[in-house]
């Protein structure tokens, strides 16, 4: 258990940094390289199965740091976030353009990561012997 917090916080961080990653480098990418236009890294399923994977992991990491910690905080921080990043693809860029679309992404992104960095944080913080999380 003491690892599967930490994993699922890197896991978490990596998806959202995927994500953000994502959201600003695909159209660069697609200019320059015009063989990945056919791949379909744009579409809407590729979003929704990144949010997908994103919620679990980060529901699962924080609510064991949030356990062991009390800081709430960061649960409400990650629960907006993934908020953001579910109202990024149930509106879609159809109600609120594909700039709309990308700022909640990449907003929800950053919120689920900085409350994911500061879990991590306090994991490597905390000094007490029964804490479930791993200690540098």
């Amino acid at each position: 258990m003491k690892n599967a917090q930490s994993m699922t916080d890197k896991f978490s961080i990596g998806l959202s940094v995927m994500c953000v990653m994502h959201c600003l480098m695909l159209p660069v990418l697609l200019s320059l390289l015009p063989t990945l236009a056919g791949l379909p890294l744009n579409s809407e399923l590729f979003h929704v199965w990144m949010v997908a994977a994103v919620i679990p992991s980060s529901i699962f990491a924080l609510a064991l740091g949030c356990k062991q910690h009390k800081h709430y905080r960061l649960l409400i921080t990650g629960a907006f976030g993934l908020g953001m990043l579910v109202l990024a693809i149930s509106l879609g860029e159809n109600h609120i353009g594909e700039a709309g679309e990308k700022l909640l992404t990449l907003i929800g992104s950053a919120f689920v990561v900085i409350a994911h960095l500061r879990n991590y944080r306090l994991c490597h913080t905390n000094k007490t012997q029964d804490c479930a999380c791993p200690n540098a």
